[in-house]
C-alpha cells in the first residue's frame, strides 16, 4: 500500500439481503451489489441505462436487417452490372434529339454517354437498388398492415417480445452465471490465493462504501494479468496475482465499480433482446477463434458476412459507446480508493501493447477507450480525501455520491401513478375494444347475421355477411330477392351455432337448424375480413352463402316460389340462399303441374336440372277430343277424293264422282306433354278409326256404285293460345 493511502471511509448500512453470508453463500442472487432495495430495482437499473445499445439490437433483430443488407447487396450488384454493359446504350437513347442534332455539342454529350454512362449507371443504379432492397424487407413485413392501428399494434407486440427475451436472458445470465463462469474455465480461489486476494478485495469495498463484495474467481492464465467483471462475480486470472499489491487493488477497485453499477447487466440485456443475431452471430465468431486462419475467416465471410457487417455497422456501434463509457466511470473507482498512480503505471505499461486505433474495429466499436485518453481523465480529478498540491491545476473531487449516485434508485412513485393510470386506462380501452370484438366482430356474429338476413327476408343484410365479390352481385340480384321475400320460401329456423373450429383467418360453423319440421346439421364456412372496421375490428363473413340452381331449357311457365323464372332456350343459373323452396308452373287450359320441394343447404350442389313437369289436365283430354273430331267432321263434308288437308284419301278410282265421306269411329289419340303449353298427337295402332267412303264411276259395263273404308291415323300438336286450346294437324303435302 502506498503512503498517500486514505482512511477508509465509514461502510454505510446496507439493506437486508444485499451482504451474503461469509461462505459467498444467500440464494440465487447471493454477491449482487449493494445499495440497491432489491434485486428488482438491481435489474431495472442495468437495464434501462443503454437505450441506443437496446434500440439498435432491437432494430437489427426484429426488423431482419441481415436479410434487408443481403437482398439489397444482391440487388445492387444485378444493377450495377446490368446497367455497367448497357448503360451506354440506354443513356444515349434518353438524349433528346434537339440536343442530338446540335453541332459540336450534341456529338460531344452522345460520345459522353455512350462512353461514361454504363459506369453512371451502374454507380447510380446500384444505390437506388440498394435502398430498394433494403427497404423491401420491412415493406414486406408490414405488407399485411392495413391501419395505423394496426402497424403500432404490431410494433408494440414485436417490442413486447423483444422486451421479455431480453429480460429472460438476462435473468439467465444473472442466475446461472457461476455455474456459466464454471464451464468457461473459472475455478474457486485456492487457500493461498484467498489469502492473498481477499484481503485486497475487501479492502477496497471499503474504501468505495460497498458493505459486501462479489464472488471472486480465478482463471489459470499465468502469461495476461487480467480481471472480468459479471453480474455477481469477478474473475480474475492466475497472472495477475504476481503484480505488486497496490496494482492490484487499483484493478479491483476499477472492477468492483464496474459490479455496483450493474454493467454486466445492462450488456445481458442488450444481448438478450437481440438473441436471435446473436445466436447466430456466435457461430462465425466461434469458428474464427477456434480456427484462426485467412481460409477460416474468408469462408465464415462469404457465409455470414449479412450478419457480421450488421453486428459490426449497427449493434457494436452503439452499445460500445456506453461500454466505452463505463470504463471511464470504472478508473474513478481508483481514484476514489487512492490507487490513482498504481492505475496509471497499469495503463501506463498496457499502452505498448495497445493497437493503432484508426480502423472501425478500434474505434467505433472498441469495448476500451484509448489508454492514453484514460490517463488523461485521471489528471482531471482526483478523490476528496486527497489533498491537492498549489501549483497544480484545479481538478474535480471524486466521491462515492457522484460515483455511485448515478445508479441510485429513482423516485418512481409519480410516474408509477402515471403508468397505472395508463395502464388502466389502456386495459379498459381493451376490455372495451374486446367486448365490442366479441359482441360484433367473432365468427357467431357473421354466422348469426346471415341467418337472421334469411329469417327477416332482407337481401340487403343478406349481402353484408359475404364475401366482398359476391356483395355488389347479391344486392343487385332482383330474382333472388324476389324468391326470398315470397311467401313459400321457408327459411331455416331454429339456428343453433354448435361449434367452430378457426385456422388462422378462415373458421368452420358446425350449425343445426329446421327446415319445416326436418332437423339439420351442416356446415358453414368463413374467412375473416381483409379490411378492419375503424382500423380495429376485422370481422368474418360466410364463403358461398349463395348457391346456383340449374334451370333446364324452355321452360316456359316455370316458377320458384311463385316467382316467374324467364325462359331460356339454353340452360340457366338461378341465384339461391339455404332454405326450402316450391318449383312449379303457371296455370293453362291443356296442363298442370304438381308442386316440387327443393332443399337448399349450406355448400349445395345442383346435381340435377330445375323443369317444370307438367301433367295434362283432365279436362283438356276432351277438349283435345272435340277439336279431332270437329276437324275429321271438317274433313268428311269434303267431297272430293283427296281432302285437303286430312288424314284420309281415296285411291285407285281415277273417275269417281258423286263421292261422299261419313266417319264410321273416330280414333282414339294418345297426348304426350311436351312442355308446361304443348302437347304431341298420336294414334296407335290399336286406336284407329274409321272412315266410309262411297260414290259411282266408269266401269265396262256402264256407272257402278262402290262403297269402301279408310283407316284414320291423327298426328299433330296442341298448344295454347291464351286461354285456349289449338289443335294443329300434320299436314302431308
Amino acid at each position: 500500500m502506498t503512503g498517500n493511502s486514505p482512511l477508509a471511509p465509514v461502510r454505510p448500512s446496507a439493506p437486508a439481503g444485499d451482504t451474503p453470508g461469509p461462505d459467498g453463500t444467500g440464494g440465487r442472487l447471493a454477491n449482487r451489489p449493494p445499495g440497491y432495495p432489491n434485486a428488482i430495482v438491481w435489474l431495472r437499473v442495468g437495464i434501462l441505462r443503454d437505450w441506443r445499445g437496446v434500440l439498435g439490437s432491437f432494430i437489427a433483430a426484429w426488423f431482419y436487417v441481415p436479410v434487408a443488407l443481403f437482398n439489397a447487396v444482391v440487388l445492387a450488384a444485378v444493377a450495377g452490372i446490368a446497367l455497367a454493359f448497357t448503360g451506354g446504350g440506354l443513356f444515349a437513347d434518353l438524349i433528346p434529339d434537339q440536343v442530338r442534332d446540335a453541332p459540336i455539342v450534341g456529338r460531344l454529350v452522345s460520345s459522353f454517354m455512350e462512353q461514361s454512362g454504363g459506369a453512371i449507371g451502374a454507380f447510380v443504379g446500384a444505390g437506388i437498388a440498394f435502398l430498394a432492397g433494403l427497404l423491401m424487407v420491412p415493406i414486406l413485413r408490414f405488407g399485411g398492415v392495413d391501419s395505423g392501428v394496426s402497424l403500432i399494434a404490431q410494433l408494440a407486440g414485436m417490442a413486447a417480445a423483444a422486451i421479455l427475451v431480453g429480460v429472460l436472458y438476462t435473468l439467465y445470465r444473472v442466475l446461472f452465471e457461476h455455474r456459466l463462469l464454471r464451464v468457461s474455465g473459472a475455478r474457486e480461489l485456492s487457500r493461498r490465493e484467498r489469502e492473498l486476494i481477499m484481503p485486497i478485495l475487501h479492502e477496497c469495498a471499503e474504501r468505495l462504501g460497498l458493505p459486501g463484495v462479489p464472488r471472486l474467481l480465478v482463471e489459470d492464465d499465468l502469461v495476461s494479468t487480467n480481471a472480468r467483471t459479471y453480474a455477481r462475480h469477478i474473475v480474475v486470472t492466475t497472472g495477475l496475482l504476481t503484480d505488486p499489491r497496490d496494482e492490484i487493488a487499483a484493478l479491483l477497485s476499477h472492477e468492483l465499480v464496474h459490479w455496483r453499477t450493474g454493467d454486466e447487466i445492462t450488456s445481458a440485456f442488450v444481448r438478450g433482446v437481440g438473441l436471435p443475431l446473436v445466436l447466430v452471430h456466435a457461430v462465425p465468431t466461434w469458428l474464427m477463434r477456434k480456427f484462426p486462419h485467412p481460409a477460416t475467416n474468408l469462408f465464415v465471410f462469404v457465409f455470414f458476412w449479412p450478419v457480421l457487417l450488421t453486428m459490426k455497422y449497427l449493434v457494436q456501434p452503439l452499445h460500445r459507446a456506453d461500454v466505452r463509457a463505463a470504463e471511464y466511470r470504472a478508473d474513478l473507482g481508483a481514484v476514489v480508493t487512492g490507487r490513482t498512480e498504481e492505475l496509471r503505471a497499469i495503463l501506463e505499461r498496457r499502452k505498448s501493447f495497445e493497437s493503432g486505433r484508426s480502423g472501425w474495429d478500434e474505434a467505433v466499436c472498441a469495448e476500451h477507450p484509448p489508454n492514453e485518453l484514460r490517463l488523461e481523465r485521471l489528471e482531471t480529478v482526483r478523490a476528496g480525501h486527497q489533498p491537492s498540491a498549489p501549483e497544480e491545476p484545479p481538478r474535480r473531487v471524486i466521491g462515492t455520491e457522484e460515483l455511485f449516485g448515478g445508479d441510485d434508485p429513482l423516485d418512481l412513485r409519480r410516474p408509477a401513478v402515471i403508468g397505472g393510470v395508463v395502464l388502466l386506462s389502456f386495459c379498459l380501452l381493451s376490455s372495451l375494444l374486446g367486448v365490442v370484438q366479441w359482441g360484433f366482430f367473432r365468427p357467431e356474429a357473421a354466422v348469426n347475421g346471415y341467418f337472421s338476413a334469411l329469417a327477416d327476408r332482407d337481401v340487403d343484410d343478406l349481402a353484408g355477411w359475404l364475401s366482398p365479390e359476391i356483395e355488389a352481385t347479391v344486392r343487385n340480384d332482383t330474382l333472388l330477392a324476389e324468391l326470398i321475400k315470397s311467401t313459400d320460401y321457408q327459411p331455416p329456423k331454429n339456428v343453433d351455432i354448435r361449434d367452430i373450429e378457426r385456422d388462422d383467418d378462415l373458421a368452420t360453423a358446425k350449425v343445426s337448424f329446421d327446415l319445416g319440421e326436418i332437423p339439420v346439421e351442416t356446415e358453414v364456412m368463413l374467412r375473416r375480413d381483409e379490411d378492419s372496421t375503424l382500423g380495429v375490428f376485422k370481422g368474418w363473413h360466410v364463403l358461398g352463402g349463395v348457391f346456383a340452381l340449374t334451370v333446364a331449357a324452355d321452360q316456359a311457365g316455370l316458377m320458384i316460389n311463385g316467382v316467374s323464372v324467364p325462359t331460356s332456350p339454353q340452360e340457366q343459373t338461378v341465384r339461391s340462399v339455404p332454405g326450402m323452396y316450391v318449383v312449379t308452373a303457371a296455370s293453362n287450359p291443356l296442363s298442370e303441374v304438381a308442386p316440387q320441394y327443393l332443399t337448399v343447404l349450406p355448400g349445395y350442389m345442383s346435381e340435377t336440372l330445375i323443369q317444370a313437369i307438367p301433367e295434362l289436365k283432365p279436362a283438356a283430354q276432351g277438349a283435345i277430343q272435340a277439336q279431332v273430331r270437329a276437324y275429321l267432321d271438317e274433313c268428311a263434308r269434303q267431297t272430293v277424293a283427296a281432302p285437303q288437308g286430312c288424314p284420309f284419301r281415296l285411291s285407285g278410282y281415277s273417275s269417281a264422282e258423286n263421292i261422299t265421306w261419313k266417319i264410321i269411329s273416330y280414333p282414339e289419340p294418345q297426348i304426350e306433354i311436351l312442355g308446361p303449353t304443348a302437347a304431341r298427337l298420336s294414334t296407335p295402332y290399336e286406336g284407329q278409326g274409321q272412315a266410309e267412303v262411297s260414290g259411282t264411276y266408269e266401269s265396262y259395263f256402264g256407272k257402278d256404285e262402290f262403297t269402301e273404308r279408310r283407316s284414320i291415323t291423327v298426328t299433330g300438336v296442341v298448344t295454347v293460345t291464351g286461354d285456349e286450346l289449338t289443335f294443329q294437324p300434320d299436314v302431308e303435302e
